[in-house]
């Protein structure tokens, strides 16, 4: 996909940020859009369907997470990369954003060649999600999930997991009783041109405990984590 294919979508309550941002953006050939709050954010996505969302936290109307949160949930984004950009790099708010989907984290301010380089590594990821189908299905267990569709059915239920949980699952059900080691798991979901927090890892499989079951993943204390069915 050639730059000028690829949108962005820039979601800040400040004019100067979106400004800025977006011209720097715009000057390597990218198509920008521009939202001014979480709800715009939600209509602009659906309408617009970027590549890359980049997007603020503490906005007005409605917040990044919650935004975030609700973007994921729309099928046709569920490829999007979504990252946010803050002023505020607490670690726990970095565990909240991934915890709605978000992909990576950005702490403003960012020098715009930096920027630059930031978006080139995200849109790498995207690309290699969208043309990655070598495989449909994999049935382990109880469990279908389906590559393709990023849908998972337990025992006739459907399970919607973000886009990083499922690659996270499919990796792990890829060879159950394998231990996966933190460094193959950053590697093999996030790849190794994104930055992720060390927490990043225990909160995905948390969040999986939660929706598909505790019993099915093994801690492998200092080493990494494995699934058994």
């Amino acid at each position: 996909m050639k730059k000028k294919d690829i949108k962005i979508l820039l979601v800040d309550d400040e004019h100067d940020i979106l400004e800025i941002v977006g011209y720097n953006l715009s000057q390597e050939g990218y198509q920008i859009v521009t939202a001014s709050n979480g709800k715009e954010a939600v209509a602009m996505a659906k309408k617009e369907l970027p590549q890359l969302i980049i997007m603020d936290v503490m906005m007005p109307e409605m917040d990044g997470m919650e935004a975030c949160e609700m973007i994921r949930k729309i099928p046709e984004l569920q490829d999007t990369v979504i990252t946010f950009l803050t002023a505020r790099s607490e670690d726990y708010s970095q565990v909240a954003g991934f915890n709605v989907g978000a992909d990576d984290y950005i702490t403003k301010p960012i020098k715009p060649k930096v920027l630059v380089s930031k978006v080139q590594a995200l849109l790498r990821r995207f690309k290699t999600t969208e043309g990655s189908s070598t495989s449909t299905t994999l049935n382990v267990g109880n469990i279908e999930i389906n590559r393709e569709e990023y849908k998972i059915v337990k025992e006739g239920k459907e399970i919607v997991l973000p886009r990083k949980e499922f690659e996270l699952f499919y990796l792990l059900a890829t060879k159950p009783g394998k231990v996966f080691t933190r460094e193959e798991i950053l590697d093999k979901v996030w790849g190794n041109e994104v930055v992720v927090g060390g927490r990043t890892i225990d909160v995905h499989i948390r969040k999986l405990r939660e929706k598909i079951g505790d019993d099915f993943f093994k801690t492998i204390k200092g080493v990494g984590y494995k699934i058994e069915f």
